[in-house]
């Protein structure tokens, strides 16, 4: 399986991201089945999850509010009250995610990081209950869905580790043609996040369209730019039409709002593109390819 590394920051709203493709999980492509046989009428991913061209007769159909998209640290138990910062050098950190890896190894070069599997209950107990790990590295909005923000340490900003296009969101996605469907949905909406999610999406769609990473699996090679742009959000909504954009299908949401918003992730990404992104990505394909 091919893995590209994505990431970029959006100085004008304090949001950053780097995400990591490779196939759809199982359990993404069970649900899409369900609901092309009917069976269901709509399905509730993690948006992260979701691929920025979804299959044909498929949109996102609502897009909700965002928890935070960071990752958070979570230490050992016997690690209570450092950061990793102040961890000992050699301190073993554990992480199912290249994209944090590849972060965390050029921002914590003190650090070692090793992979880790399982369900959230699962890596926690690995954690817990060995002295495999200091600590590991997580979704902040998952241990909060699970009733577990104690368990954060620290949360991680941008200039540490950048968060995966779309982490926090939650995605409803519906049969396209179903109009009534559609407009119920739509209700769930944030605007705000749709906004930010489109420019997020839309610049890794363009990215991976040409080649794909602007961090070096190992850390050591990276490419960072910021750009703005000034959103409208007027008052005039989009029709009953299908107008999607990387995907996500937002009626009540400012037709101009989101064309400017894909525009910025488009723009980012042909700009990281000019600066050298797709010699690093060719090298960490190269890499992944390897292993």
């Amino acid at each position: 399986m091919a893995t590209w590394l994505v990431c970029l920051y959006l100085a004008s709203q304090n949001v950053s991201w780097l995400f990591q493709i490779g196939e759809k999980s199982l359990f993404t492509k069970e649900l899409e089945n369900a609901l092309e046989r009917n069976e269901v009428d709509l399905v509730v991913h993690s948006l992260k999850d979701l691929p920025t061209t979804l299959p044909n007769g498929f949109t996102i159909g609502a897009v909700l509010q965002r928890e935070s998209p960071h990752d958070a640290v979570v230490l050992h138990p016997k690690n209570s009250g450092l950061t990793l910062d102040t961890l000992p050098d050699g301190s073993v950190i554990g992480t199912s995610s290249l994209r944090r890896a590849a972060q965390l190894k050029k921002r914590f070069p003190h650090l070692e990081f090793k992979d880790i599997r399982g369900n959230l209950n699962t890596r926690l107990k690995k954690l817990d209950e060995k002295e495999d790990y200091a600590a590991i590295i997580l979704a902040a909005a998952g241990l909060k869905r699970m009733g577990w923000e104690a368990r954060v340490s620290q949360v991680l900003g941008p200039e540490d580790c950048m968060y995966a296009v779309g982490q926090g969101a939650l995605a409803v996605e519906v049969r396209a043609r179903d109009c009534d469907i559609l407009e119920m949905v739509s209700t769930l909406h944030h605007s705000e996040t749709v906004l930010r999610c489109i420019a997020e999406r839309a610049f890794l769609r363009r990215l991976l369209s040409l080649t794909g990473a602007v961090y070096s699996l190992d850390g050591a090679d990276s490419l960072k730019e910021a750009m703005e742009t000034s959103v409208d959000p007027g008052n005039k909504l989009v029709a009953a039409a299908d107008i999607q954009h990387v995907g996500v299908t937002a009626h009540n949401v400012p037709q101009c709002a989101q064309v400017a918003a894909e525009k910025l992730g488009v723009d980012l990404a042909d700009l990281l593109l000019s600066k050298g992104a797709m010699e690093i990505l060719t090298t960490a394909r190269k890499l992944n390819d390897a292993r």
